[in-house]
């Protein structure tokens, strides 16, 4: 099993990318931890339901910590995603100074840590988070799986 240290954490966000689909929103989940492990952030894609492009649910999640750390800096915290972040949601980590991304499922057709892109990654920025990829990987792509399957 790779990266069992973060298989509770990814859970939660599988529990949330859950909440996303009952709502008819693509079921990505995610959230924030601070260095001591506490989820300071929470949040799953929203779009449809608010008519917001940018309520994806890494942004809602970066958002809910930064409130509650008091700061937009989340330097030394974690996102936990089950899908690989976009390019918004990889840029906005990387502004927020996010310590750690780590993510289930790869994006082949979005993906912006690694798959089609590596914004994070990227020598020219400032600021370059550690990744951790394909944590519960199985169990986030059979969610997204059957999303789409259900729509078609």
């Amino acid at each position: 099993m790779l990266n069992p240290e973060f298989n509770d954490a990814m859970r939660m966000a599988l529990d949330l990318a859950a909440k996303a689909s009952q709502q008819g929103d693509v079921p990505v989940g995610a959230i924030v931890m601070n260095s001591d492990g506490e989820v300071v952030g929470r949040g799953f894609n929203t779009r449809e339901v608010d008519n917001d492009p940018m309520n994806h649910a890494e942004v809602v999640a970066m958002r809910e910590a930064a409130n509650a750390n008091g700061s937009w800096r989340l330097d030394d915290h974690t996102l936990v995603v089950t899908l690989e972040p976009c390019t918004m949601c990889a840029g906005t980590a990387v502004q927020a100074r996010i310590g750690r991304i780590v993510f289930g499922a790869f994006d082949d057709k979005a993906g912006a840590v690694g798959s089609l892109w590596d914004v994070v990654r990227d020598r020219r920025l400032p600021h370059r988070p550690e990744v951790v990829s394909g944590v519960l990987a199985d169990e986030c792509g059979a969610i997204l799986s059957g999303f789409f399957k259900a729509q078609r």
